[in-house]
């Protein structure tokens, strides 16, 4: 028994339901949380939140890790934000170890909603297609690892595109989680050493230099990470393939 298109509609609906509560919630986030999740709000409140922390240090890591999972998984503004949280309340390590962690947690989340959502039919679309868009599809086939490490050590790759794009084009989950893992640390770890020095900032009544990433002593060995991952790809079109 076939299905009717009635049924084929409410079933591409449901598909995609976490897809579309995502967007939903990011679109409304993007409104109303963005003066909430701020440097202000943080500095604001970073008495109470080093006293919440003293007295409940386990329950703090877990609250901060639900908080930064769910602003990765929906997408909403405060990320950047959050990482700096997480040096500022648990020092460079084991912050950027709960950075990184909530982050890709966060990540396979909106990964696994893309992919169930849509994923699966444009990954069998493009495997079933001819030309241009096979050899599209083979050179992401052949080249995943270094692709993923690229758009994730690249900073100027939005993450929810480096999140969404692999559901997309077929990438297996574990190669995907063990991609942001690695890819992340980076740029986590810089950003959490940033919010560790957030008490001194506080003190001076500064703010701090989110920039630092781009500063050259912090992008140029991210750039040199960046060739080490694209070296694959430029030795396999060297060789011809």
């Amino acid at each position: 028994m076939t299905d009717t298109p009635k049924s084929g509609f409410a079933q591409t609906i449901l598909r995609n339901l976490p897809l579309i509560a995502i967007l939903i919630v990011a679109v409304v986030g993007a409104f109303t949380l963005r003066d909430y999740l701020s440097f202000e709000t943080l500095r604001d409140n970073r008495e109470a939140l080093l006293a919440f922390r003293d007295a409940n240090y386990a329950l703090t890591i877990g609250v901060f890790m639900l908080a930064y999972i769910t602003i990765v998984a929906f997408s909403l503004p405060g990320a950047t934000i959050a990482t700096l949280t997480g040096g500022f309340l648990f020092a460079t390590f084991p912050g950027a170890l709960f950075n990184v962690s909530a982050a890709t947690v966060g990540a396979v989340l909106i990964f696994l909603a893309a992919r169930w959502g849509l994923g699966e039919k444009l990954a069998a679309k493009m495997e079933g297609s001819e030309g241009a868009v096979k050899k599209i599809k083979d050179g992401i086939d052949e080249n995943q690892w270094s692709m993923l490490f690229l758009i994730r050590l690249v900073p100027a790759v939005p993450f929810f595109v480096a999140n969404l794009v692999p559901a997309l084009v077929g990438v297996p989950l574990r190669r995907f989680l063990i991609s942001t893992f690695v890819g992340i640390i980076p740029g986590g770890v810089v950003y959490t050493s940033v919010g560790a020095g957030l008490g001194e900032v506080f003190e001076r009544g500064e703010t701090p230099n989110l920039g630092i990433i781009f500063e050259p002593q912090i992008l140029l060995p991210i750039l040199g990470l960046c060739a080490l991952a694209a070296l694959p790809i430029v030795i396999k079109a060297v060789r011809g393939k």
